[in-house]
């Protein structure tokens, strides 16, 4: 499965997503590590390199920046992190998330 094409269906995912199951996500840190677990292993599981995932997670971390306001402290401190990284930071906080939900 090539990058472009799993980029396109995280973008689909996150735009489809009713307002409720976000609610939920981005209730807590700790669901919102849950659920970016869960989406890691499954992209493990389609057979996707890291680099695709952290390509996928960056794409998340630009919708949460853009769209969502932070529900505690962790997520401020993330959205403040995002803002302030300059593409190549962001890719490797892209990296750093996956491997703490690891």
């Amino acid at each position: 499965m090539d990058s472009s094409n799993s980029q396109e269906k995280v973008e689909q995912q996150l735009q489809q997503m009713d307002e409720e199951k976000k609610e939920d996500i981005l209730a807590s840190f700790d669901s919102f590590k849950s659920y970016l677990a869960k989406q890691v292993k499954k992209g493990e599981e389609l057979g996707l390199s890291e680099e695709s995932l952290a390509k996928a997670a960056e794409k998340v971390g630009n919708y949460l920046a853009a769209h969502e306001e932070p529900r505690n402290r962790e997520e401020h401190l993330l959205k403040e992190m995002w803002k302030t990284a300059d593409k190549n930071q962001q890719h490797q906080l892209a990296h750093i998330l996956i491997n703490m939900v690891k």
